[in-house]
Formats: C-alpha cells, sequence, structure tokens
C-alpha cells in the first residue's frame, strides 16, 4: 500500500499543477484578448489624433484646429446642449413613469412596463424616420391628417428639436430602468417613521423618496447625457444641418478620409462618457449599501386622486411611445404616401432600394446571433476566471479593468479604433477587417461592459465554497464551471444572450465604420436608405428588427421562466 501510495501522490500532484497552469494560461490569455481587443486599439487610435494625415505629428494641432474652425466648434456645443435638454426631459419624465408604477396603485402595470421598453428594441434612426412621417412636409399632423382637419401642426423638425424628441424616446426606457429598480430598494421603516413624525406626503416625498433615490437619479442622469452625446442614428436621420460630434466623425471619416480629425472627435466623444462612467461606477457601490437585512419592502397606500393623475400620465406616455411604432409600421405598408394610401407590402421587397434587397437584414440576423453565442461564452468564462480564482491576484485585476472599460467607450469609438488597428497591413489579424468576423468582435467589444456586470454579478450570488470543495476534491475547476457553475448562472447566460443579440440587431454606431460593401448590415441599410430617400423602405426594415427583437424578448421570457424554475428549485425547502 505504502509503495502504491508513493506512486500515487506525484502522479496526483502532477495533474494538479497541469489544471492550475491551465487556469493560469486562461487567465493571461484573457488579459491578452482584452488588450489587442480594446485597449490596443483604443490607444492606437488616440495617438492618430496628434498625427496629420501625412503620418507626421503636430501636437495638439488637430485640437487647435477643430476648435478654431466655427462650423466644427459649433458641433460640440450642439451636442451638449441637445443632450442636457433631452437627458432633463427624459429623466424627468421617466422617474414620474416608474414612480407611478412602483408607488402607486394604477391598473395595467404590465404593459406600461412592457411598453416602456419598446425603444430598446427599436434603431434610433426609427425614431427619427416616424417623426418625418408625423411631422414633416407632408406629415400626418401636419396635413391635418391628410386635410380632413382645417389646420394642421407645424413643428420644425428636422434640426434640433428632431434631435431631442428622438433622444427623449431613445433615453427614456433607460432612466426608467434605472429608477424602477432605485424605487423597489427603499424601505418602508423610513416612511413609518415620518408619519409617527407627523410628516405630509409631500414633505415625505421631499425628505424620504428623493433622498432614496438620489443615486439612482445621478446614475440616469450620466447615463442618459452619455448615451445622448454618443447617438448617432437619431441626428443622422432627423438632424438636418443642425451638426452634432458623432456626425462630425462620420463626415470625417467617410465623406473627407481625415482619420486624424476624426480621431480627435472621437476623444472629444469619449471625455463625458469616461466621466459618466467613474461617477455610476461610485453611485452604484453605494446605493448597494442602502439596503440591510432588516429592510422591509414599501407598502402602497391608499390614494385615489394621486392614482388618476398617475394612471392618466402612464397611458399618455405609453401612447406616446407606441404612436412612432404604429407609424413606421402604417408607413412601411403605405403605397405611395401620401397620395395612394392603399396597403401594399412592396415596400418589403427592398431589390430596387439603396439596401441592396433584404442581404443587410440575413447578414444581422447572422452578425447579431455569432455575437449572441461567442460574446456570451467569452463574457462568462471571462467573469468565471476573474471572479472565481484564486491565482494571480494582479492579472485579474488588470482583466476586470479592461472588463468594465468599453462601458466608458462610444461606439464610433470603437469602430474608428478597429480602422486603425486591423486595417493596418502589418496586423497579422488585417485579414479579418471587411470580413463578418471584425463586426461581430466589434459588437462584442462595444456591448461587453454591461454582460460582465451581469455575470459577475450572477457569480458572486453563489457560495465560494464550491471551489474551495472542488479543490479540496482535486476536481478540475471546468468540471466545477460546466457541472455545477453554468447550471446555476443559466439564467444569467441567456439574459446575456438576448441582450446582445438585441443591442447587434439596433447598433450603427460600432459597425458604421467596419461594414463591407457586400456585409452591409440591417441597421446600417436605415441610413443608406434615408440618405437615398427610400424612407418607406426604411420604414419596412425597421420594422423588421423590431419584430425580430420582440420575438427575441419573448422567446427569453418564456425560456427564462422555465429555466429559473429548474435553477431555483434546489433552494426550496420541502
Amino acid at each position: 500500500m505504502e509503495k502504491q501510495s508513493a506512486a500515487w501522490t506525484p502522479s496526483v500532484r502532477r495533474n494538479w499543477g497541469e489544471i492550475l497552469n491551465l487556469q493560469n494560461f486562461l487567465i493571461v490569455v484573457l488579459v491578452i484578448t482584452l488588450s489587442f481587443t480594446i485597449l490596443v486599439p483604443l490607444c492606437l487610435l488616440f495617438s492618430k489624433a496628434f498625427f496629420n494625415t501625412n503620418a507626421e505629428f503636430i501636437g495638439i494641432q488637430n485640437f487647435i484646429k477643430y476648435f478654431t474652425t466655427p462650423s466644427l466648434a459649433q458641433s460640440l456645443w450642439n451636442t451638449v446642449w441637445v443632450s442636457l435638454l433631452s437627458t432633463g426631459i427624459a429623466v424627468t419624465l421617466a422617474f414620474l413613469y416608474a414612480y407611478g408604477i412602483s408607488r402607486t396603485a394604477i391598473r395595467g402595470k404590465a404593459y406600461l412596463h412592457y411598453v416602456a421598453m419598446l425603444p430598446l428594441f427599436e434603431p434610433t434612426m426609427m425614431h427619427g424616420i416616424a417623426l418625418t412621417y408625423l411631422f414633416g412636409n407632408q406629415g400626418i399632423l401636419t396635413s391635418g391628417f391628410f386635410g380632413l382637419l382645417s389646420g394642421g401642426i407645424h413643428i420644425p423638425i428636422y434640426g434640433p428639436v428632431g434631435i431631442v424628441i428622438s433622444e427623449v424616446i431613445y433615453l427614456f426606457p433607460q432612466a426608467f430602468l434605472i429608477f424602477i429598480t432605485a424605487l423597489s430598494i427603499t424601505d418602508q421603516r423610513l416612511y413609518e417613521a415620518a408619519e409617527t413624525l407627523g410628516a405630509s406626503k409631500v414633505r415625505m416625498f421631499l425628505t424620504v423618496t428623493l433622498p432614496s433615490v438620489k443615486y439612482g437619479l445621478i446614475s440616469a442622469i450620466f447615463v442618459c447625457f452619455t448615451a445622448c452625446f454618443t447617438d448617432f442614428g437619431a441626428p443622422q436621420a432627423i438632424g438636418g444641418k443642425f451638426n452634432v460630434l458623432a456626425t462630425d466623425i462620420y463626415k470625417q471619416v467617410i465623406g473627407q478620409q481625415n482619420m486624424s480629425m476624426g480621431a480627435t472627435v472621437g476623444i472629444l466623444l469619449t471625455i463625458p462618457a469616461i466621466i459618466a462612467f467613474v461617477v455610476d461606477r461610485m453611485v452604484e457601490r453605494k446605493q448597494r449599501s442602502m439596503l440591510s437585512s432588516k429592510s422591509t419592502p414599501y407598502r402602497i397606500a391608499g390614494g385615489k386622486a394621486r392614482d388618476t393623475i398617475f394612471q392618466l400620465f402612464g397611458v399618455v406616455i405609453s401612447i406616446l411611445i407606441l404612436i412612432p411604432l404604429i407609424t413606421i409600421a402604417c408607413a412601411s405598408l403605405i403605397k405611395v404616401w401620401p397620395y395612394n394610401l392603399n396597403f401594399s407590402f412592396k415596400h418589403y421587397d427592398f431589390s430596387g432600394v439603396a439596401g441592396s434587397g433584404l442581404d443587410p437584414f440575413w447578414t444581422s440576423l447572422q452578425v447579431s446571433f455569432f455575437t449572441a453565442i461567442v460574446g456570451t461564452i467569452v463574457t462568462f468564462l471571462f467573469a468565471y476566471l476573474i471572479e472565481k480564482s484564486r491565482h494571480l491576484n494582479g492579472l485579474r485585476q488588470i482583466g476586470y479593468f479592461l472588463s468594465v472599460l468599453p462601458l466608458a467607450l462610444p461606439g464610433m469609438v470603437i469602430g474608428l479604433a478597429y480602422i486603425f488597428f486591423f486595417n493596418n497591413p502589418n496586423n497579422p489579424m488585417n485579414w479579418i477587417y471587411g470580413s463578418m468576423i471584425i463586426l461581430v468582435l466589434a459588437n462584442i467589444t462595444h456591448f461587453y461592459g454591461v454582460p460582465f456586470i451581469t455575470a459577475t454579478t450572477a457569480l458572486k450570488k453563489l457560495d465560494k465554497e464550491f471551489e474551495l470543495v472542488s479543490e479540496s476534491m482535486r476536481v478540475p475547476f471546468y468540471k466545477t464551471l460546466l457541472r455545477v457553475t453554468v447550471p446555476m448562472c443559466l439564467p444569467a447566460i441567456i439574459e446575456i444572450a438576448m441582450y446582445l443579440f438585441v443591442n447587434s440587431m439596433v447598433t450603427v454606431s460600432a459597425v458604421v465604420f467596419l461594414r463591407s460593401a457586400d456585409l452591409n448590415l440591417a441597421a446600417v441599410a436605415l441610413v443608406s436608405m434615408e440618405d437615398a430617400g427610400d424612407v418607406a423602405a426604411a420604414a419596412a426594415m425597421a420594422v423588421l428588427i423590431v419584430i425580430t427583437n420582440i420575438i427575441v424578448r419573448l422567446l427569453y421570457t418564456l425560456i427564462s421562466k422555465k429555466v429559473r424554475k429548474k435553477t431555483e428549485a434546489w433552494q426550496i425547502r420541502k
């Protein structure tokens, strides 16, 4: 027996050492991968801002030129004030809407919640196109419902007004999600104490409700401001001659092939995003500490007048959200707007328009599918290595930083960085430029931050003892990952896949610079169609995108319910 033990022990140690080496090797691969897909392209992009078109170092001359050129400097100011105004309106409306759902006894809360999510499934360009059909020169409301009413509603929709309306629709669900979460974690004991002290309803709102959601409010403001500041779709669709930074990048890169100035604008576009990212991380940490195990959930008090007001407000906002979607759906079916209002499916035949048939839609489906599959696997594996490993702590911290860095990067900056990095003939990875691979990679990088945080949050909920017991029993980490961790985190994994697919279908900014002529995407095709005047066809393509995303969301809901029942069954004591 002693000889057997002596022969067996070195073998076990050798095998366990190989397993640890594999885990350490994967952590190194993680950091290298994130460095060459995020950090290196970003540094290369920023360095280009200090060179001219002849690759000569010129210092900050590009920045000086930008700020001393009146039209370019005006774009920066336009971006700032439009973002501030859009954020203020969207945050205010979203807070009241979320308050009505979470703090009152109104009816149809499920309906109101689902309607608030609809803009997430829509390309931002769609909102601008819908406004054209509503308030354009021959719009429904402009013409008084095609002459049925004596007068029409005339709004200067092309320019800042149209951009602000489009951005408010785009930002609303993002702010709503933050507020509905913030309002759901308020401690009922605070209200009981305030009521005992004789505080009125208004005073309780000012001294209890608002302070309890202050971190959510700060987060919503910065998230919305950044999203609006970096958005490309709405200004491109409805902006007219009103320039913003995102359209400036597009014009400098696509129109003038001025990569250096494009990189300069990219840096300006990134600054507020980084500030917002830092503030949002700080706010999130503080908000986590607001609830204790002794906290009690909020109980809705009676208030008929209050409920009536919020019921009316919720219905009005939901209608305003649905109107652009219904308008686009109708516009895609009308033969010749506004002269022949008969319904027809001819606009769904994209063969004769700038979008090049249905190819962009099928390409988007493929890109979104591969983004969801590959992105989910990579994101969850990287999150597992960073969260559950106990070796190479320094490298894991670097990996965490690189994983959350995309949260602070606008999509157009990522796309532009990939041009500089992968379009270089000296880069061994140059062969992926112009292929579907770079589109998938750009999407994964662009949306990597949120799925990573989702995966990390799910992993934090699992007991550390799983890994400790596995190590003590000399079970390889990959067996624990596949047999224990993945099944228990399956709801989060499915959510990550859904998030990546939906966002890949609607994004424009990260891929507008990277798609080749024969690999166009549905959301990017909207830009080409709108520029070419094929607005009805653009509406039809937008409808296909929305329907696809809604179907995916419904499938996610059905699958996640079944999965949650199984994954949570072990926690139920019989």
